[in-house]
């Protein structure tokens, strides 16, 4: 089988070239275009943190199969690396002049605004430098991750000693501070804009830094490193404090990755990676800038022009019309898509629940919140109010470790009672349940919000994903019992109305697919369309080949990896300006469509090493709404592309009227509300 799948992290690199291929519409607005160089070089770093770092650690060179995908790997990234600097220097540089913003990229300061940057560089810049001279007697300075690093070689003034004597050079390291914008800005006078990289101003007052000494080269580089904590035994001892002693170590992580300016001089560069151990993985040439992540800040000042504006998200007329959530839950379930529609209803249901005299629990779910997060704030509101608050914090969700451990321990000491981190196992679920006393106080009602995406007001503005209110007693009965198992795991899961991976998700998800392949071989409809960020896992891939093989239409709609070879299967991929984040499962199942939402997607550790949380929409008119989302996003032919055998991707062809479905979806909500 694995024959006849892509591999995954090659599969993952394609993704991102697709990202790349954003950059590189001419469609695109230029901002836009600029925001996705920044998303496509954050990307490649984390991927270098996480999946390269990783098989750096488990090659050898006897292992034949590690060599060769790393190999792939970089000779994959090197040709998107010189896609990057062609969009970068020939399609984005001209357009910004054209506009009026000039991004100097000659190093050159013109000499009538040479006294404005070295003001700048004197008064905002110099107390930030750290300046050092590498001799091999001292001890090393640390190279942190991600940070940018000018090299500089020296060479005395000093008059030599005889004829004979040879110059021997001398070299200085200074990071560029993080602290600072790295785009100093001016306006020229005349309605356009100068840019330069912080990089720059440093570079063009460096002699300010090294007074008796003759600047000859001056390269910058960027050093990478593994994210891998080096929790080797999560069952034994405090996790949480293991998690916390070890987020220091990610800083100090192996390099998986050096990014050096292909113009540095190889004396230079041999120097380098002599000094400081850099020789894990292929030193990687790039251009004379690194870290364009940070073009997500680069300054336009003509905003709103050159960017897509976000849509203000939509009311929900029907919320609108209850006086509270609860009221609205209790009439009937309740679906909303983000960030089409507004968050705010979600924030508002835990508000709500916070000062609620009615409420007696909350319980919660967490994995990635925003910083000064709304909602756990409610949270804190509600412990201190007297309701009994219960919240189960991963602290295992990569490059959030710490934030979660800040809002765990704000809310501990409000009286909330945190669930840390299950060991060897991740909570992924997104899920809060509500216990309120009915009218009568005789009786509680529960409440229940389940979601694709994560409890964050932040990422609801720029991720694509769905959340689903409902007062199912059937369901919320089920998910007080998940609760009470992520609490004091027994192993009996009676799980009937709710899928949760580990327990029943798999067997549901293999059961209905075999439906379709029976109603197929007796010749009746069916299909299935299913909508994720990864599919990864082999079983899961076989058996929807069996089904495919068997008759069954199967459209998938795969953002990120995909190891499925199209054959029999379509493959899409939507690319635009929210990600697509949201999870959704649609079986035919014999004209009574079976409709899915939930926070799993179909890769190994989802499905068998996390808990995911996924329930079936049963409401008639969510059912359709969902199903008509899906259909949107099927005729998009415009920042859609389908999968070819080869992993590469073409473009829908243009059948009729050109379609980009996030913004025909918010047309859709937008005109049923008018309705």
């Amino acid at each position: 089988m694995a024959g006849a799948l892509f591999d995954r992290d090659l599969s993952w690199l394609t993704f991102n070239l697709r990202v790349l291929e954003e950059a590189a519409d001419p469609s695109v607005p230029l901002f836009e275009r600029i925001k996705f160089l920044a998303i496509y070089s954050s990307n490649l770093d984390e991927f270098f943190r996480v999946r390269v770092a990783s098989l750096q650690a488990i090659c050898s060179d006897s292992d034949e199969e590690s060599k060769a995908l790393l190999e792939e790997i970089y000779r994959m990234v090197q040709s998107q690396q010189e896609q990057f600097g062609k969009i970068f220097s020939q399609q984005i540089i001209p357009l910004l002049k054209d506009e009026g913003i000039r991004l100097n990229l000659s190093g050159d300061i013109p000499s009538s605004w040479s006294t404005e940057v070295r003001r700048y560089f004197m008064d905002q810049v110099v107390h930030e430098l750290h300046p050092t001279l590498l001799k091999k007697s001292m001890v090393r300075p640390f190279l942190s991750n991600g940070s940018i690093h000018l090299l500089v070689e020296l060479h005395s003034r000093r008059p030599l000693k005889n004829s004979a004597s040879v110059r021997k050079p001398k070299y200085a390291l200074l990071a560029i501070p993080d602290g600072l914008p790295r785009f100093f800005q001016r306006a020229d006078g005349h309605g356009g804009y100068d840019v330069l990289f912080l990089d720059d101003v440093i570079r063009a007052n460096l002699a300010l830094l090294f007074p008796g000494y003759s600047i000859v080269h001056v390269h910058s580089f960027k050093v990478s490193r593994s994210a891998d904590l080096g929790i080797e035994d999560e069952f034994e001892g405090n996790l949480v404090d293991k998690i916390r002693n070890s987020l220091s170590k990610r800083k100090e992580g192996i390099p998986s990755r050096f990014l050096y300016d292909e113009k540095m001089p190889i004396g230079m560069l041999n120097f380098m990676v002599q000094y400081f151990g850099l020789g894990n993985g292929e030193p990687i040439p790039g251009g004379r800038y690194h870290r364009f992540s940070d073009f997500f800040s680069f300054p336009n000042p003509f905003s709103p022009r050159l960017e897509r504006p976000f849509p203000q998200p939509l009311n929900i007329p029907g919320l609108d019309a209850f006086s509270t959530m609860f009221e609205a839950i209790k009439h009937r379930d309740w679906l909303l898509h983000f960030p089409y529609q507004s968050y705010d209803y979600v924030v508002e249901f835990f508000n709500q629940a916070a000062f609620d005299p009615k409420v007696v629990e909350i319980k919660a779910t967490q994995y990635r919140v925003a910083q000064n997060s709304s909602i756990v704030q409610a949270l804190i509101n509600a412990a201190r109010n007297g309701k009994k608050v219960t919240v189960f914090v991963e602290v295992k969700a990569r490059f959030d470790e710490e934030l979660n451990l800040i809002s765990a321990q704000k809310m501990e000491q409000a009286g909330v009672r945190i669930i840390y981190s299950l060991p060897g196992l991740k909570v992924h679920a997104k899920v809060c349940l509500v216990t309120r006393k009915s009218r009568n106080k005789k009786r509680l009602r529960s409440y229940a919000y389940v979601s694709t995406g994560n409890f964050n007001e932040k990422t609801a503005r720029i991720y694509s994903d769905q959340g689903y209110f409902t007062s199912n007693s059937e369901v919320c009965s089920e998910l007080e019992h998940l609760f009470k198992e992520l609490h004091k795991p027994t192993g009996v899961w009676p799980f009937k109305h709710i899928l949760v991976a580990r327990y029943n998700l798999v067997p549901d998800l293999k059961r209905q697919i075999d439906v379709e392949i029976s109603n197929a071989m007796q010749g009746n409809p069916a299909s299935i369309y299913l909508k994720m960020n990864n599919l990864e896992e082999e079983g899961m891939i076989h058996h929807l080949q069996l089904a495919a093989d068997a008759g069954v239409q199967v459209r998938v709609m795969v953002r990120s990896i995909c190891r499925l070879k199209p054959n029999g299967i379509e493959v899409r991929r939507i690319v635009d300006k929210y990600l697509e984040h949201a999870r959704i499962f649609c079986f035919e199942n014999g004209g009574n469509p079976r409709v899915l939402m939930g926070s799993a997607d179909w890769m190994g550790r989802n499905l068998f090493n996390r808990i995911e949380l996924v329930i079936e929409v049963k409401d008639q008119q969510w059912k359709e709404q969902l199903l008509e989302f899906m259909e949107i996003q099927w005729k998009d032919n415009l920042s859609a592309r389908r999968l070819l055998p080869n992993m590469s991707s073409e473009r829908i062809p243009m059948q009729g009227e050109a379609i980009r479905a996030q913004t025909a979806f918010y047309d859709f909500l937008r005109d049923s509300n008018a309705n």
